[in-house]
């Protein structure tokens, strides 16, 4: 049910009283509210705090002068993204993503509204529909081989390799080629945009005192001072896309067409018809560049740390790869993937351990209505822990262990897809906000994981530690 409050002092009493008969922690303080209880991994302090004083997978905290509901079961999460998904569908206002994203008219942090349903369906219909994401199957596997030949020469002398940067190059690469076409390369940028999708994730993921105290913004001098860094990065940003942006409207309309045409083709190549500005584009393309690179290497790098840490099961997956590609191949092309089933549960484990986004983007209530009994008011910021979601025993079978074989035919969670339709799996999200770029950065792993398996033997450089997965 959609509730309706009043204006004024009455609307104000209404949701605090709304807000006050939800489940909360005891030891709030002044000023700052909840924000004490959260630790050093957010995603895991608000499961504790969940399982202590949450009701019905609800849980409201007051974060600084933001009241904040935390959404940790499926039942819940059903609500919030599908039952009433529509009253969710907002974002709360950043200062940050705001610097970063032209006013956040990005498809990620966009505020629900017309802008929004214009580049969703840019995203779904023009950038990353199936067909598309097929169509720069030959530039990932050109990065692959590159991959693939690097390791060859690091490896003749039997030193260890650091796979984290080699990753998270390739997942960037593979990115760039897409946005910007073979230009990115020949002009040097693949190195600055990894490095300012570092800074993007950096300001994003971390403590911005703005989002939780939104009066202070207003004061001038703590507006300069939050927002520095976030105007400094926006500002390299804005540089190197004008110039692609620039050299890609140079050209003849004849060559921005094709199959084979960039994110930065397509793009200006419907701008009229859903009348973007310039900034729009550049929205668009530092969203995707954020998104593109930190899942696919995210979930690359976990797979390989989680597989060595278990030779058996990657002794099982190496066996798929080599029994199922004819070994006179070079490199494990997309059309090998179909049949890689171990391959495929490899990765949605990883995903359910270890997804890019434990706790998912911010949704803000633009309504009030009933959750599970309890009504929510509007302009409430929502949590979903999806990291909580994916660890939740009720759920899962040896929720704490790696068991890729509970995805596979006859396996506990056989059914379970990462698309939005499983509330206890939601690497993605789900409802009108799940993430455009699933299949885009499905298949990125896939074939980079795979080609791993298949060219080489893999295991932890001496006195490497499990340590604590977070």
């Amino acid at each position: 049910m959609v509730r309706r409050f009043g204006n004024g002092t009455a609307t104000a009493r209404a949701r605090e009283e709304a807000l006050g008969k939800l489940p909360s922690p005891r030891g709030r303080l002044p000023v700052i509210g909840h924000l004490h209880l959260l630790g050093s991994f957010p995603h895991v302090s608000l499961r504790d705090l969940a399982a202590q004083h949450g009701r019905d997978g609800l849980m409201l905290l007051r974060l600084g002068a933001v009241p904040t509901l935390v959404v940790s079961s499926p039942a819940a999460a059903q609500a919030v993204l599908r039952t009433h998904d529509h009253v969710f569908a907002s974002r709360p206002h950043s200062p940050v993503t705001d610097i970063l994203f032209y006013g956040s008219t990005d498809v990620a942090f966009c505020p629900y509204g017309h802008h929004w349903r214009q580049v969703k369906k840019i995203a779904t219909t023009h950038l990353l529909t199936a067909r598309k994401v097929r169509s720069y199957r030959h530039a990932r596997e050109h990065e692959v081989r590159l991959v693939v030949a690097k390791l060859r020469r690091d490896a003749v002398g039997g030193d260890a390799v650091n796979m984290s940067d080699l990753l998270n190059a390739f997942a960037n690469d593979v990115i760039c080629h897409a946005v910007s076409g073979k230009s990115f390369r020949k002009q040097g940028h693949n190195k600055l945009f990894r490095e300012l999708v570092e800074a993007n994730s950096s300001l994003i993921g971390g403590f911005n005192l703005e989002d939780h105290f939104p009066a202070l913004v207003k004061l001038d001098i703590i507006k300069r001072m939050v927002c520095a860094k976030a105007r400094r990065v926006h500002k390299m940003w804005d540089d190197l896309l004008d110039s692609l942006i620039d050299h890609h409207a140079s050209k003849p309309a004849s060559e921005r067409g094709g199959e084979d045409c960039d994110f930065i083709d397509v793009l200006l190549s419907v701008q009229q018809e859903y009348n973007l500005t310039k900034d729009h584009i550049k929205a668009q393309l530092t969203i995707m560049f954020e998104a593109g690179t930190d899942t696919s290497f995210i979930v690359l790098e976990y797979a390989m740390v989680r597989l060595m840490q278990s030779p058996h099961l990657m002794a099982k997956l190496q066996a798929e790869v080599r029994n199922t590609v004819p070994k006179e191949k070079d490199t494990v092309t997309e059309d090998d993937l179909t049949g890689l089933a171990y391959l495929k549960a490899v990765i949605k484990e990883t995903l359910r351990l270890h997804m890019p986004a434990p706790l998912l983007v911010p949704h803000l209530s633009m309504a009030g209505c009933d959750v599970n009994g309890y009504t929510i008011p509007s302009e409430t910021r929502v949590i979903v822990n999806s990291w909580a979601l994916a660890r939740d025993p009720s759920g899962w079978e040896s929720a704490e262990e790696f068991v890729p074989e509970r995805f596979l035919e006859g396996g506990s969670a056989a059914a379970v897809d990462y698309r939005g339709n499983d509330f206890l799996y939601l690497p993605f999200g789900a409802g009108r906000r799940i993430c455009p770029g699933i299949n885009f950065a499905i298949v990125t792993v896939e074939i980079m994981l795979a080609n791993l398996m298949y060219h080489f033997d893999w295991k932890l450089p001496p006195r490497s530690g499990a340590g604590r997965w977070h």
